[in-house]
């Protein structure tokens, strides 16, 4: 199986570096993706520019680097490829869909059964190279079931290719797996391939999510905090903090990521100057809020802290490399890219609660005007 990592999942030039002198391929789908992994260096014949529907100035991008290898999944994408990329290996995206996925793709790509013969029959005209299938269930996909439906959907569409002329040598099964139940997904397909794919056929994957979820925590400041006054105590007393949805946790809104943010131990020289590091012990309830003015900028709603949280303190998210720092904006003015600090993961850890070995105040990126550390990912 050939592995070709999703950079849309996270583009931080280290990670893409890091897989790409490993030998891994690369799943673009913009030219600001292409550019990123070729200059990095890696040969075009280990790209797919993966996006069904593209501009021509994108399709001149990709074929002026040399990527022969795209997707379509409609008949005026292959207008645009015989115009503009007429040599490119093409893969033919059809519909699959798991219900349970974080987001579903279904909705917006994939050819459905009723279209697949009348795309590839138009490629034969136009005398157009259909080398393969494709498919992607949805991000964050669950359901085992789901990718041995579009297997089986694909060997159906393996033979409308070979009665027209065209002979498919690969199939992509698109990624979105979870660490979670993954021995069992692979299983599932492992079998399914054997079922439904002659065994010559090259299997392609695409797993982003899988490389960087867990390979990043994500470290945020609490600069503000207001608790509640008079009758109302009821309600957890709210922490703002200098990430929100709107920079690193638009998974919140798109995939109802729940955060449980465990308290970074506040008793670092760096700050043991400036806050009283005494604080009550026992249950807190808080929510989390990021710095904008839009009251949709929340992390949690309610959860559950073993001590008191005080303005300056720490709180660290693990697990957040897939679609954090690559969805962030620049709304309301405030900053999404952050330093990242990277930590050899053969090096000895600190306790629950603590930062990682080696992330001490000398390492700490300032903020060079306040004199303030800034918000931090740690790639481990």
């Amino acid at each position: 199986m050939m592995d070709k990592k999703a950079v849309k999942c996270n583009p931080d030039p280290t990670l893409l570096g890091f897989l790409a002198e490993l030998g891994t391929g690369f799943d673009c789908a913009s030219i600001d993706e292409l550019r990123r992994v070729r200059n990095l260096g890696v040969d075009p014949s280990r790209i797919v520019f993966a996006n069904p529907c593209k501009a021509a100035s994108a399709l001149c991008t990709a074929r002026d680097m040399g990527v022969t290898s795209t997707t379509f999944d409609n008949l005026d994408e292959l207008d645009s490829i015989k115009q503009f990329m007429p040599n490119a290996q093409l893969f033919l995206r059809i519909y699959a869909s798991d219900d349970d996925a974080l987001i579903q793709f279904g909705d917006k790509f994939g050819a459905s059964p009723e279209a697949t013969t009348v795309l590839l029959e138009r490629a034969w005209d136009l005398g157009l190279e259909v080398v393969g299938l494709s498919f992607h269930v949805g991000t964050g996909a669950t359901n085992h079931q789901s990718f041995v439906d579009a297997m089986e959907r694909a060997k159906t569409v393996f033979d409308q290719a070979a009665r027209i002329g065209h002979h498919l040598q690969y199939l992509d099964i698109g990624g979105g797996f979870q660490d979670a139940g993954f021995e069992r997904m692979a299983s599932s397909i492992k079998e399914a391939l054997k079922l439904y794919m002659p065994p010559e056929v090259r299997i392609i994957a695409e797993p982003g999510r899988f490389y960087a979820r867990n390979a990043y925590t994500l470290v945020c400041k609490v600069i503000s905090r207001r608790r509640q006054i008079g009758n109302d105590k009821s309600s957890p007393d709210m922490l703002y903090q200098n990430d929100g949805v709107y920079g690193n946790f638009m998974n919140v809104l798109v995939e109802k990521e729940i955060m449980c943010p465990s308290l970074v131990a506040p008793a670092l020289s760096l700050t043991a100057s400036r806050a009283d590091l005494s604080r009550e012990h026992g249950d807190h309830w808080y929510s989390i809020w990021g710095p904008t003015c839009d009251s949709v900028d929340c992390v949690t709603r309610e959860m559950r802290m073993d001590s008191e949280v005080k303005v300056g303190d720490w709180l660290m998210y693990k697990n957040m490399g897939a679609y954090t720092m690559a969805t962030g904006t620049r709304f309301n003015g405030f900053e999404a890219q952050h330093p990242v600090i990277y930590i050899n993961s053969e090096s000895q850890t600190g306790d629950e609660g603590m930062l990682p070995l080696g992330m001490t105040e000398s390492v700490i990126q300032y903020d060079t005007r306040s004199g303030q550390p800034e918000i931090m990912f740690c790639s481990t």
